[in-house]
Parts: C-alpha cells; structure tokens; sequence
C-alpha cells in the first residue's frame, strides 16, 4: 500500500542508524552492566528496522499478546509502508536537535517514552489503514497504559515530529498533525462535545504546541504559529501568530520564523502585558 501519512522526506544526510549504533557501543563499553541490553536491542540487528520492530515489542508486550507477535506486525509495516523508517529517523532527528537535554541517538531510541510512543503510534496507524482495528485499538491502549500518551490511531502525524516528555498527551481520531511539529506533556488535540464526525484540530507545519495547551474543535492552526503553555484555543490560528490565554487569543503576529524547530515558548514584553491578569 502507499504510506498512510504522504510526507515530504528530506535528506537527511548521515545515517542515524549508523551513529546509533555507535552510541549503542560507546555505551556498552562504559557501562558493561547494559552491555547485554544494548547488544540485544542495537548492536546485534543489521538494520534499524529490526532494532525498531525488536525495542517496540519489547516496550508493548504482555499477556495478552507477545513480543514475537508485535515484532512480526511491525516488520509487516515496514514491508508494506517503506517511507516509514525514513519517518521514524526524521523524529529522531527532530529530538536530537531540538532537546537540549538529549545527547545521543541512543537516548531517545531507549528511554525517552514521547520518540517511543509515537512509533507505537505509527504501527497502529498501519493496521488502522489496513482495516485491522481491534488490534490498532490494542496497541493504542498499551501505549497509553505504558506512557500516559493517548493517540488514537486514526489521527494524521507527519515525519520530523518531536513530543517532549509526553506524559498526559491526547491526540483525538481526526486531528491532523503536520511535519516538524513540536509539542510538550499535557497538549490535548481534542473534540468540543459528543458530535461525530471531523472534529479535531489540524495542525499546520513547524507549530509549537507548549505544555498543557488545549486546542479543541474542527479548527485549523497556521503553518509556524505558536500555542503557548496553559492557553485554551477555541478559533482558527493564522499561520505564523502566537496564542496565549484562557480562551485563547491572537497577541504576536508574526511570531519567531520556527517556533518547533527554536522551541522558544517565551513571550515578548509587550505580547505578556496584553494579557488579561489571571
């Protein structure tokens, strides 16, 4: 099948397989008590899809359904949406370049739960496609389980996307999400009530959504702008402005040139003295 998620893939110059699985060995050499981990989940695969499609069953496992079975679906999504590993890199890359706290490839691949979470995600999106949706509902509902990081597998996500921490994140059915989209722990891309139907936010390319932002209902938000933390967002968003507030409300247009990519989340002088006192 074509991918779910059509995006524009960059080049993206040298392989972060590569340099993973050099971090994976620097690792192992410093700190030998996770030299097995790291060979069973890195170093011992020959590609990155299969350190991928191993380190997600291992995350998704359980009773209900063993890590063989979730690694076979996950290769089986790999064969069938190639761009997807291209995808995946370019949220690696997006972490790495954005996440001061990040220092290597190899953190974000084990532990950093909103890379992880959004790769489970793009799996279950695959079955979500392919018509398989009890099971994509299985594995949208471990996620959450495991990573307190809601998305349902229905949702749109480009490639390039980073989620920062994550914990309390909601992605609801028909959100769309474009690339090189930033977003921190507690964004909720919700519905406004019960209605069915196309009821979620889309959000344009290269927007940050800061901590705990709420955008809810059919609405657009614009290539670059800006949701700052906390703000309530009820109206469409021309692209390139800035939203702070409860509601929220239109204060810096133009905001910095890409927020996602710059995550700066702070507000001008005169933006933060426009706002009503809480």
């Amino acid at each position: 099948m074509n991918s779910p998620n059509p995006v524009l893939v960059a080049d993206t110059g040298a392989s972060v397989w590569a340099s993973l699985r050099v971090d994976a060995a620097t690792a192992a050499a410093a700190e030998p008590i996770l030299a097995s981990f790291l060979n069973a989940t890195v170093l011992h695969h020959d590609r990155f899809s299969d350190a991928l499609a191993y380190h997600l069953a291992q995350k998704l496992a359980n009773a209900d359904m063993n890590a063989l079975l979730i690694r076979d679906v996950c290769h089986s999504a790999f064969e069938d949406w190639p761009e997807l590993i291209t995808i995946v890199e370019r949220d690696m890359r997006a972490v790495r370049e954005r996440d001061p706290a990040c220092r290597t490839y190899l953190q974000p691949f084990l532990y950093f739960k909103g890379l992880v979470a959004l790769q489970a995600y793009r799996i279950s999106h695959w079955l979500w496609r392919e018509g398989r949706d009890i099971l994509a509902f299985h594995l949208q509902s471990r996620t959450s389980e495991l990573f307190a990081i809601d998305i349902h597998p229905a949702a749109e996500i480009g490639a390039g996307v980073f989620i920062d921490h994550g914990t309390g994140i909601v992605i609801g059915e028909t959100s769309r999400v474009g690339d090189d989209v930033s977003m921190l722990h507690g964004v909720n891309l919700g519905g406004t009530g019960k209605e069915r139907g196309d009821r979620h936010p889309k959000i344009g390319r290269g927007v940050l959504l800061g901590a705990h932002a709420k955008v809810l209902g059919n609405i657009t938000v614009g290539d670059y702008a800006k949701i700052a933390a906390g703000s309530v967002v009820l109206s469409p968003v021309p692209a390139g402005c800035t939203v702070a507030g409860v509601p929220g409300r239109l204060i810096n247009c133009p905001t910095c040139p890409e927020p996602a990519a710059s995550m700066d989340q702070t507000l001008p002088a005169q933006a933060q003295a426009s706002l009503p006192p809480q």
